[in-house]
């Protein structure tokens, strides 16, 4: 079983900065895509950025110029470095694997999701 641990969100004020980590645990073999969502309350959860294991990023536009993500593949671990923060990235941000193969199932690739970690960010 593999499991996604976010850590780092919090309160901050606007301008500031925060960093979120993501730690996947499990037999895990390769993981292809790794990334962060987020979700408020009653609206559908989206895209803020995700990396593959070759170290391309992409970013939302509502985004990028602000955040930065980065991967260690070696810990199955993945980061947003988030910066010049605004109201409206009050979220719930979720830490995504994508193409997840774990050693005991080899032919099998899977999605998972982390528990989300809140960030809010006051005017």
């Amino acid at each position: 079983q593999v499991q996604l641990v976010e850590s780092g969100g919090g309160l901050v004020q606007a301008g500031g900065s925060l960093r979120l980590s993501c730690a996947a645990s499990g037999s895990i073999r390769s993981i292809n895509v790794m990334g962060w969502y987020r979700q408020a309350p009653g609206r559908q959860r989206e895209w803020v950025a995700t990396i593959t294991s070759g170290g391309t990023t992409n970013y939302a536009d509502s985004v990028k110029g602000r955040f930065s993500i980065s991967r260690d593949n070696a810990k199955n671990t993945v980061s947003l470095q988030m910066n010049s923060l605004k109201p409206e990235d009050t979220y719930v941000y979720y830490c995504n694997a994508d193409g997840v193969v774990v050693t005991t199932t080899p032919w099998l690739s899977k999605r998972y999701w982390g528990q989300g970690t809140q960030v809010t960010v006051s005017s």
